[in-house]
């Protein structure tokens, strides 16, 4: 019987994980440090990891490890280059969150465009109870409808926020990061040529040499003051700092994070917004809807039968 270690078990969130436990010895660590990587899976065939990295040094030392399964689609997490050269293979989890990541992006859009987070504070603090008059135009609110929607990165992600958006009346528009050109339902520009054009961004792509830094200040600089972007793909692509800046100096409107280049975020310029309300941001959790994380969990069940076998 193989032994299946997962190093990082509350990334599942409680949910039914019989699928996988029942195919091996199974132990499971709530969290896992840096340093408790190799002493827990010392003995293990089969590593689970969310987010706790796998690094060459550590498979180095671990003799018994055949198959890495990563419980996410980013890969960045596991040295991929050590694990082909010791024959570790790696399997990651896709398409589990598409539906729970594009309605996580509309939500977003939604939520800055009508100022949610600011009205439900004003009436959640008391202000609407002592208030004179019916209506409260602190912040003017706009529609989603008519406006030009600019993804960057149209994978199945940007693809069903492309869906989701066209069905609320948006002009949807692309950039390719990869380069590759495909035949697609929708224009493809230039990024500068788009988030000039854009009302609203999201950002639905990898991490890689390609997308690292991809949006700075001078990027942020070619959107319209009235404009929104929404990273829900990794932290890193856009520079938090440069973006700290263009919310503070009205170069953009609003943005909403779901990711950021530090996970947990310590020590950010992002936490001294001037105007607390331009930024919507939420810890990681795009892609956690129940039903996603159940997804996830056939995922990982089915690589994980799918190795067996072979073995």
């Amino acid at each position: 019987m193989k032994k299946i270690v997962f190093l990082d078990e509350y990334s599942i969130a409680g949910r039914n994980f019989e699928k996988v436990t029942s195919q091996g010895e199974y132990i499971a660590y709530d969290f896992t440090r840096k340093e408790e990587v190799v002493e827990r899976l010392k003995d293990a065939d089969i590593a689970i990891t969310n987010k706790v990295v796998i690094d060459g040094e550590a498979m180095r030392q671990l003799p018994n490890l055949k198959l890495i399964c990563i419980a996410a689609t980013g890969m960045n997490n596991v040295d991929l280059e050590t694990a082909k050269e010791l024959g570790i293979e790696v399997k990651n989890a896709v398409g589990y969150s598409t539906i729970s990541v594009a309605e996580t992006t509309l939500a977003s859009a939604l939520a800055l465009a009508r100022n949610v987070v600011y009205f439900d504070e004003y009436f959640h603090d008391g202000r609407y109870r002592e208030a004179e008059r019916a209506f409260c135009y602190d912040r003017l609110t706009f529609q989603i409808s008519g406006k030009r929607w600019g993804i960057v990165g149209l994978g199945n992600i940007g693809r069903e926020v492309a869906r989701l958006a066209s069905a609320f009346g948006c002009e949807v528009r692309y950039f390719s990061t990869s380069g590759v050109k495909r035949e697609e339902g929708y224009q493809a520009m230039e990024l500068e040529e788009l988030l000039a054009w854009s009302d609203i961004v999201s950002v639905h792509s990898p991490l890689n040499e390609r997308t690292r830094g991809l949006i700075g200040l001078e990027q942020l600089k070619k959107m319209k003051p009235s404009a929104i972007i929404i990273n829900v793909a990794r932290g890193g692509i856009i520079d938090e700092a440069a973006l700290a800046e263009a919310l503070d100096s009205g170069y953009i409107s609003a943005a909403a994070l779901d990711v950021f280049s530090v996970e947990p975020l310590r020590e950010s310029p992002l936490y001294n917004i001037k105007d607390r309300y331009r930024l919507l941001a939420s810890p990681h959790n795009a892609w956690s809807a129940a039903e996603a994380i159940d997804n996830l969990i056939d995922c990982i069940a089915k690589n994980i039968e799918n190795w067996l076998k072979r073995e």
